[in-house]
């Protein structure tokens, strides 16, 4: 015990201007890991950090986006970009090349044939092309719009075509002669699907409405979203339908009229209003339009309604603010489930599993599994912006991206090796660093290896520590990161050969950041009345009687204490029947949220010492009693202190002093010095004097009558010794009484009478 006492005794003499309060970094939630940055790691609902599958890269385009997927017949994977046009072949090794490069500059849609054809949708000034396995292409259909987001290949060989700025859906036949199969008066058409049955499935957008299309012009409304665009749809072996729905509030309240841009071409304004019927159900619904927000280079897929931004999953419910995503299930009896809602991730894409879901997001293009107990896991991590599509080539699910436009391959089985950076931590405050400990499970021949580093700007930058040495001790290695505003840590996974993967369960970093002084913002001297013998407590008691006036002094945020220069000297007074008490009041605050004590001093004009009034105030007011101040002009000053949640060595303190305030409890001394009279005219005369304040105010009554101004002999009241001559006219024969009255600046009333007989 002895080494360690006094270990703790030199690390305390050490700390400088570090506080008492320690802080603790824990991380052991889906939330709290969902932040960072993974490399064939995963994350479980549970919190739990493990080796995920390998996310190899399969193929490059040097595109700035893959905007569509599409795959053969013999597991070949085709590819469309955007904004220059081009279509990639991909074989299931990986090996890549260009196949077609289209007229126009977007491929939004692709769909393979059953002969080894493909069929590419391009944007704008809408076509689809029929490209054979040697890359020759032929216009194969013009629906006449400008975009088509969506194509699909039906059960008898005939290729839907989803459109856009019109809503409608073409059936295209083995010739090319297409013709409207449904007109489903939305504005588009964003994604389609076939049943085992041949019904089509269609998702429209700004409604975000799932159609089931029987047949020409006869169709279904079998989902009504709460989101504006139905993304996404896939259908499962055994009926069950999936849909990613998009576009929350934001998107909903999108400005009718204006347009949009798609790559480097303006999408014209929509229609102001829509009427959506389901033929033959008897049922229409209406409402406003909202054009699917275009993408932007390099940064948003075909359609999509709102920008992407970083997030937190949030599986099967939702966070508060506006809903920007949701994952449904449609089960074969029509019944609807919710899966998965976010307020921060856009859903892009699917993919059905044996064992559930695959979906992908905008946030750093994220691939989460959702199981069949509703459990979410983030499998993986492109790092790019977006994931856009997921497929299959052969059995290996394959994802493209953007803004680099990569095909990517995830593994099947756990990595041998990945790695997790936590998001970076802000201490507030220039901080010392604890031991970092952490809870995990590492079978025999795994490891999970622990490093630090630590910066003082936000984001990891060359002006960072590097990487420290690693990290041994899971119940508490000391970080070498030197003291500094933020941190981060990283750790490594590195599995057996035989066995589970190490599994990362709760991760906890103590800090104490260095101790910041307290500020006072403001100080408020006010008087306050109350009745004679009841005087008054704390700065509420002024609601027994109206202030004059207060006085108030704020901290300009100069580093010197000091006066502000701009407030005039004010006076606290009281009335004749009531007793004055002067209430002292302050605001102060403490960047670390310490507790603050606060001591007050006083100093009068022309002394050089400040006394003490009271100290170890836990308050922020002060009320001084009746009368310990005589008339004159007084100073106080507030010192805050952390003291009391810091040690000695290492409390902060601030003060601020307030603008000068007069004390004047003395009325003026008003005496009348003479009395004229000329027939019915007469003048009294008075002078009036003050030994405090300057006089303010002056009026004077005529046998008890009205009161009526006066001004001095001078003509202005500017100093604290006036005369005053009253002169009165049409007087009535008898004997008249003059009464004046003066006020001094603290309001205090002087009166004196003259009888002109």
């Amino acid at each position: 015990m002895k080494p360690r006492t006094a270990g703790f005794c030199f690390w305390l003499g050490a700390t400088g201007l570090f506080g008492a309060g320690t802080a603790v970094w824990e991380m052991s939630t889906f939330k709290d890991f969902a932040g960072g940055v993974f490399r064939n790691v995963s994350l479980s609902r549970e919190g739990r950090l493990a080796l995920g599958p390998e996310l190899k890269t399969l193929f490059a385009s040097e595109q700035p986006l893959l905007w569509s997927m599409a795959r053969g017949s013999d597991g070949t994977v085709y590819l469309g970009t955007g904004h220059r046009g081009r279509v990639y072949r991909v074989d299931r090794n990986g090996a890549g090349r260009l196949l077609w490069t289209a007229p126009e500059p977007e491929v939004f849609a692709l769909a393979a044939g059953p002969d080894g054809t493909l069929f590419a949708a391009t944007s704008p000034d809408g076509k689809v092309y029929k490209i054979t396995p040697a890359g020759e292409a032929t216009e194969w259909f013009r629906p006449q719009t400008r975009y088509i987001w969506a194509l699909a290949m039906g059960r008898d060989g005939s290729l839907y075509v989803g459109t856009g700025d019109g809503g409608k859906i073409f059936r295209v036949d083995g010739a090319g002669k297409g013709e409207v199969y449904f007109d489903t008066r939305q504005v588009h058409v964003t994604s389609l699907a076939v049943e085992r049955s041949g019904a089509l499935l269609a998702g429209t957008d700004p409604n975000g409405i799932l159609y089931r299309v029987s047949s020409k012009d006869k169709a279904f409304v079998l989902y009504d979203a709460t989101l504006a665009e139905i993304r996404a749809i896939e259908v499962t072996d055994d009926g069950a339908i999936y849909g990613a729905a998009m576009g929350g509030a934001a998107s909903r309240a999108a400005q009718p009229g204006a347009g949009v841009t798609v790559g480097d071409t303006v999408v014209p304004p929509l229609v102001q209003s829509i009427t959506v019927t389901a033929s033959g159900e008897g049922s229409s619904t209406q409402a406003p339009p909202k054009p699917p927000e275009a993408p932007k280079p390099g940064v948003q897929p075909p359609g999509a309604p709102s920008p992407p931004a970083a997030a937190m999953p949030a599986p099967v419910a939702s966070f508060p603010g506006a809903q920007r995503s949701a994952l449904f299930r449609i089960n074969p009896d029509n019944t609807v489930e919710t899966l998965w809602t976010s307020t921060e991730e856009n859903v892009y894409a699917l993919l059905p599993q044996p064992d559930g879901v695959l979906f992908s997001t905008d946030d750093h293009g994220r691939i989460y599994r959702l199981d069949a107990g509703r459990q979410v896991t983030l499998v993986a991590q492109t790092g790019e912006e977006e994931t856009t599509r997921l497929g299959l080539s052969g059995d290996a699910v394959v994802a493209s991206t953007s803004t680099l436009g990569k095909l990517y391959r995830l593994e099947t089985g756990p990595a041998a090796a990945g790695s997790y950076e936590a998001p970076v931590r802000d201490t507030g405050s220039v901080s010392r660093w604890g031991r970092l400990s952490w809870k995990a499970q590492a079978p025999a021949g795994a490891a999970i290896e622990f490093s630090t580093r630590s910066g003082n700007s936000a984001r990891p930058d060359h002006t960072w520590s590097e990487w420290s040495a690693p990290l041994a001790n899971a119940d508490g290695s000391p970080v070498a990161s030197p003291n500094a505003r933020f941190i981060q840590w990283r750790a490594q996974f590195r599995g057996g050969a035989q066995g589970p993967p190490p599994v990362l369960e709760s991760v906890s970093l103590p800090y104490l950041p260095q101790n910041t002084a307290p500020v006072i913002k403001s100080i408020l001297v006010t008087p306050t009345q109350t009745s004679v013998g009841r005087p008054a407590a704390g700065p509420a008691a002024s609601a027994s009687g109206p202030a004059d006036f207060s006085i108030t002094v704020t901290d300009t945020g100069a580093v010197s204490t000091s006066t502000n220069p701009g407030t005039p000297t004010a006076a606290l007074s009281r009335s004749a029947t009531q007793t004055q008490v002067t209430s002292i009041s302050w605001q102060a605050e403490d960047p670390d949220g310490d507790k603050l004590t606060a001591r007050v001093s006083f100093r009068g004009e022309g002394e050089n010492e400040w006394k003490l009034i009271k100290e170890n105030l836990a308050e922020s007011y002060l009320t001084l009693d009746p009368d310990v101040l005589a008339d004159g002009v007084y100073q106080v000053k507030v010192a805050v202190s952390d003291s009391g949640s810091n040690p000695q060595a290492t409390a902060r303190e601030a003060e601020l002093i307030s603008a000068p305030f007069l004390i004047d409890n003395t009325p003026p001394a008003v005496r009348a010095t003479g009395v004229e009279r000329s027939g019915e005219q007469a003048t009294a005369s008075f002078e009036a004097r003050d030994p405090a304040s300057m006089l303010r105010r002056a009026e004077y009554s005529l046998d008890a009558g009205p009161w009526a101004p006066v001004y001095p002999e001078d003509g202005i009241l500017d100093s604290r010794v006036e005369t005053f001559r009253v002169k009165l006219e049409k007087l009535k024969p008898g004997e008249h009484l003059v009464t004046l009255r003066v006020f001094d600046s603290a309001g205090n009333p002087g009166l004196a009478k003259a009888v002109i007989r």
